[in-house]
């Protein structure tokens, strides 16, 4: 069986075979709810998953399981509409195997966005974070996709997460959010393996731990293309707010969902405005 490096390659030359004059710089992953992002790609190759070697598909419903390449602010992009979970049973690694393709076509900025719960409790239903950084609460516990033998040719055996968050691409955020006058908050993202929602006591501790924001996804994609030396921009939208008593109800998808769609419209000029630059 070929090693992950020669896999990663056989993607990216696939990926390439079908838009063989494109060069994308940016890599876009969109979150539970936010694929119409994907729809202001203008000029798009679309290739499902399913097509391109090595690629899982996604089982999720909110994710389309399709990469787009094409123009986005009048820049070459690569757009996942949907992504993989580790609660999928998928490996880490497979998950963030989309993560090393894009490397391998050339990609050095990666911008991730996702569906999240607010922890933080000034945090409203509808509300845009910046991630500003994270806590890999699943990777503590003996979960990451870089567990194993290290390839020097994907990235250093132990690569340094202090700056996950690239400075000045959250700087670039903030001032298109200013020009849009769209409210930008941020704070730090926790990753939680899932499938379940939130239980009111873990709630509480994740609050004590400093969390603003908790979702089942991003970190693994973050750790792998920091690991690949790629700058990471991420942006989480609180489609519901973390419930820390027994009487205040129960998250759900539908509602994870419905509020991404709302909040889509912000999201899409906001990613359009940064990557215009």
């Amino acid at each position: 069986m070929p090693d992950l490096y020669d896999q990663i390659n056989t993607a990216a030359n696939y990926i390439r075979s079908r838009a063989p004059q494109f060069q994308p710089a940016i890599g876009i992953i969109l979150g539970s709810g936010l694929g119409a992002l994907a729809d202001d790609v203008t000029d798009a190759t679309v290739i499902p998953y399913g097509d391109i070697p090595g690629f899982a598909p996604s089982t999720v419903v909110g994710h389309a399981g399709r990469l787009m390449l094409g123009n986005l602010g009048g820049r070459p992009v690569l757009v996942m509409a949907g992504r993989l979970h580790f609660y999928e049973g998928y490996s880490l690694q497979q998950v963030t195997f989309p993560v090393r393709v894009m490397h391998a076509l050339g990609i050095g900025t990666l911008i991730v966005t996702n569906a999240a719960g607010g922890l933080n409790p000034a945090y409203r239903q509808g509300d845009l974070m910046l991630i500003a950084d994270h806590i890999n609460l699943p990777g503590m516990a003996g979960n990451s996709p870089l567990f194993g033998p290290n390839d020097e040719r994907l990235g250093p055996r132990f690569p340094a997460m202090n700056g996950a968050y690239d400075p000045e691409l959250r700087g670039l955020a903030r001032a298109a959010a200013a020009r849009l006058d769209i409210p930008l908050r941020e704070g730090v993202y926790i990753f939680l393996s899932g499938p379940t929602y939130e239980t009111p006591a873990e709630v509480r501790m994740l609050r004590t731990l400093g969390a603003d924001a908790v979702g089942m996804s991003t970190v693994p994609e973050v750790t792998v293309a920091r690991h690949s030396g790629m700058r990471v921009l991420g942006i989480s939208t609180i489609t519901n707010e973390a419930i820390a008593d027994e009487a205040g109800g129960s998250a759900n998808h539908s509602e994870v969902l419905e509020t991404a769609n709302l909040i889509g419209p912000r999201l899409r000029a906001l990613i359009a405005a940064i990557v215009a630059g």
